[in-house]
């Protein structure tokens, strides 16, 4: 399989950042690659510097290579849409959850059938981290569950449940046996895996929380908001060591904030994060400041539902219309970001 062929995009915009107007008219060329899915992408994740995972309403788990445009296998075993796909970066193995109400674990270099599955959720499966060390899962439900999984035996090992706590993401801290969880009750939760009780709530929020990441030196972590005509709409970076508040937002998108990112330190001079939203916007932040520092519109791509970091200076990008887009960082003149593939 591989590359199909060239597009050239004329692309002109202007957008305003930090009262700033800027101005950007180029002619790129997009390499248009296979499609990954025949319907809108839910969720994607980076199982290592070349290959992605993502899962989408067509019920489809792909592994892509993103760096030549293959599609190396597309594995199939849920009865419902992808919600959520995850990984430990570098692993053979990767999760993904579904409507289904169940998760299941995959082997990249297995037979395209799942290796595990992980039954027991009443409702659709929301949220989905994997420990560091690979040997367990945390999953979430609309169903107001958490429950913890043993990676090798499929048994649960425990199960909790909090009333109106719906689940919309899970993120593991890296060395910590502590588990990061959003929720449409506004509230962001950090939970000790060792017992699955809640050993941390942040302030509540204005907005349900849609995301959440972790910093990989694992002393901050950024949530997104919903959000309508830019009310809303943020990301917030939190401290996760002793005082645990609030240390900055980013405000500037105009719909749902649906993903949000740490970028690699080194890209820029400053620590960056990303976002991505509803918009059909990608944007990069002063992770310190709050300062929009890049803003790049995907027409065409209708509401944008997932990032990923893949390299130290590649992002993907999973969308509703127009599939995966691969998007490329780079600080020569000043922090840009531009569309360089989609598949």
């Amino acid at each position: 399989m591989g590359k199909l062929h060239s597009k050239i995009k004329h692309n002109t915009y202007k957008y305003r950042t930090e009262g700033y107007l800027e101005e950007n008219s180029s002619i790129k060329v997009v390499q248009e690659y296979k499609p990954a899915h025949t319907d809108a992408v839910s969720s994607i994740t980076a199982l290592n510097s070349a290959i992605c995972v993502s899962g989408g309403k067509d019920k489809m788990v792909v592994a892509y290579n993103w760096k030549s445009g293959d599609l190396l296998k597309k594995f199939k075993g849920h009865e419902g849409e992808i919600t959520k796909v995850a990984c430990v970066l570098g692993s053979n193995q990767f999760f993904s959850a579904s409507r289904d109400k169940t998760a299941i674990m995959w082997e990249l270099n297995g037979n395209s059938q799942p290796t595990q599955q992980f039954p027991g959720h009443d409702m659709v499966v929301t949220g989905l981290a994997v420990s560091p060390d690979s040997s367990q899962i945390c999953t979430g439900s609309r169903d107001n569950t958490l429950c913890l999984w043993d990676v090798s035996t499929g048994e649960r090992l425990q199960r909790v449940t909090i009333s109106r706590n719906l689940v919309t993401h899970l993120c593991w801290i890296p060395r910590e046996p502590l588990i990061l969880q959003t929720s449409e009750d506004k509230i962001v939760r950090i939970w000790d895996s060792r017992g699955l009780q809640v050993a941390h709530r942040f302030p509540i929020k204005q907005h349900i929380q849609t995301y959440c990441d972790v910093s990989p030196d694992g002393y901050n972590c950024i949530s997104c908001s919903s959000g309508f005509e830019g009310e809303g709409c943020e990301a917030t970076l939190w401290d996760l060591r002793q005082t645990r508040s609030k240390i900055c937002e980013y405000k500037g998108h105009f719909q749902t904030v649906t993903s949000c990112v740490f970028l690699p330190i080194g890209l820029a001079p400053m620590p960056v994060i990303a976002t991505s939203s509803f918009d059909s916007k990608v944007k990069i932040w002063n992770r310190d400041t709050g300062a929009c520092l890049f803003t790049l519109p995907l027409d065409g791509s209708g509401p944008l539902t997932s990032l990923a970091v893949c390299d130290l200076s590649f992002l993907l990008c999973a969308s509703f219309n127009s599939g995966i887009r691969l998007l490329k960082i780079n600080n020569i003149k000043g922090l840009q970001m531009q569309e360089v593939a989609n598949f």
